[in-house]
C-alpha cells in the first residue's frame, strides 16, 4: 500500500511540475487544467480516493497506518495543487500587467482638434451681425401649439397659407414648429414695446430634396416699436447682406405676400456665384431670393394685445443652411447632414 501511494503521488507531482513548466515557457498548447488534474487524483473518482476506499479490503491491525499514509498524501497533493494555482495566477496578471505597461518615452496619439460645424459657424455668425445692432436673442419650444405657430401669426384654421408649410402634427393638438415666429409672439405676450429679437434655432417640415431638409435652421427677427417704416427694414437688412456676403453685394425688396406681415417682401442680394453676371444657380438672373420680410401684420399686434396705431414692427425671416450653401458655395443641402469628415473637416 505504502509503494503504491509513493507511486501515484510521484506521477502526480510530476504532472504537476510539468504544468508549472507549460505556463512558464508560456506555452499553452496541450497544457492540462489544474482543475482535471485535481479530479483525477482527487476527485470521487481520483486514484487516491480509489485507493482510501479500497482500505476495507485491508486486514483491520493495517487499515488506520494505510488510512494515515492515503491522506497525508492527498494533503500534501492539495497543498500542492493550491500553491502551483496561486503562483500560475500570480505569473498571468503579471504578463497582462506588463502588456499593459505604457512606454512614457513614445510619442503620443495625435488627436485631431474638433471643430464647429458649419452650420452653426454661419448660425452664430448671422446672430453676432444682428446682435451688434442691438437685437437679443431669444429661443423658444420646438414643439408647439396651434395657437403659437399658426393662429397668431394670422393663419387660422382652413386658411390657404397653412398650404405653404407642409407640417409634422403631434398628438394632442401640436405641432413641431415651421418657424421660429412663435418666439416672436411669446415674447410680445410678456412685453411691452420696444422689442428687438431675433429667434434662432431648428424647424420641421415635411420636405426632403437636393434644397429641402425634414429639419433646417432658421433666424427670425423681430423690431416694435413707434414709427418703424420699411426703411428701416431695408437699413437693417443691408447691412446685415454686406456683413455676411460683403460691402458690394446689392439687395433688392421684391412684392411678395406672408400672411404675418403687410406689406411683404422677399428680400434678393446680387448673385454671389457668378457676380450678377447670370449663371445656373440663379436662373440667369443675376440675383437670389434670400429671406422674406415685412412689416408685422395689425393683426398679429391684436393677438399679442399691441395697439397697431400706436406701434409698427417689421419681421424677417432666413434660413441658415441657404445662407450657408451661397457663403461656401455649397450645391447640394444634404451634405451638411450627412456628416462625411471629408466635407465637415474644410470649415
Amino acid at each position: 500500500m505504502k509503494d503504491e501511494v509513493r507511486e501515484i503521488c510521484d506521477r502526480a507531482f510530476e504532472e504537476l511540475s510539468y504544468l508549472k513548466s507549460l505556463e512558464n515557457r508560456k506555452d499553452q498548447k496541450n497544457q492540462k487544467n489544474l482543475q482535471d488534474l485535481r479530479v483525477k487524483y482527487l476527485g470521487k473518482k481520483g486514484l487516491l480516493t480509489v485507493l482510501l476506499k479500497s482500505l476495507g479490503k485491508l486486514p483491520r491491525e493495517d487499515r488506520p497506518a494505510a488510512g494515515k499514509i492515503i491522506n497525508e498524501a492527498k494533503a500534501r497533493l492539495e497543498s500542492a495543487i493550491e500553491d502551483t494555482g496561486r503562483s500560475v495566477k500570480a505569473l498571468q496578471e503579471k504578463r497582462v500587467i506588463e502588456s499593459r505597461r505604457i512606454d512614457v518615452t513614445l510619442p503620443g496619439f495625435f488627436i485631431p482638434q474638433g471643430r464647429q460645424h458649419p452650420i452653426n459657424q454661419v448660425l452664430d455668425e448671422v446672430c453676432e451681425v444682428f446682435t451688434s445692432m442691438g437685437f437679443r436673442v431669444e429661443e423658444g419650444p420646438e414643439v408647439e401649439d396651434n395657437y403659437h405657430n399658426f393662429e397668431a401669426l394670422n393663419i387660422p384654421n382652413e386658411h390657404p397659407a397653412r398650404d405653404m408649410q407642409d407640417t409634422f402634427y403631434v398628438a394632442g393638438g401640436f405641432v413641431l414648429r415651421t418657424h421660429t415666429s412663435p418666439v416672436q409672439v411669446r415674447v410680445m405676450e410678456r412685453e411691452k414695446p420696444p422689442v428687438r429679437v431675433v429667434a434662432p434655432g431648428k424647424v420641421y417640415r415635411c420636405d426632403s430634396d437636393q434644397t429641402h431638409t425634414p429639419m433646417f435652421h432658421q433666424v427670425e427677427g423681430l423690431l416694435v416699436d413707434r414709427n418703424i417704416s420699411m426703411a428701416d427694414l431695408k437699413g437693417v437688412l443691408e447691412a446685415f447682406v454686406h456683413s455676411i456676403f460683403g460691402s458690394k453685394t446689392p439687395v433688392r425688396l421684391r412684392p411678395s405676400y406672408f400672411p404675418f406681415t403687410e406689406p411683404s417682401a422677399e428680400i434678393d442680394i446680387g448673385c454671389v456665384i457668378c457676380g450678377g453676371a447670370g449663371c445656373g444657380v440663379c436662373k440667369k438672373t443675376g440675383w437670389i431670393e434670400i429671406l422674406g420680410a415685412g412689416m408685422v401684420n395689425p393683426k398679429v399686434f391684436e393677438f399679442s394685445g399691441y395697439d397697431p396705431e400706436e406701434y409698427t414692427g417689421f419681421a424677417f425671416g432666413l434660413g441658415i443652411e441657404r445662407v450657408a450653401m451661397l457663403k461656401y458655395g455649397i450645391d447640394d443641402l444634404r451634405l451638411f447632414f450627412e456628416n462625411d469628415i471629408r466635407f465637415l473637416e474644410q470649415f
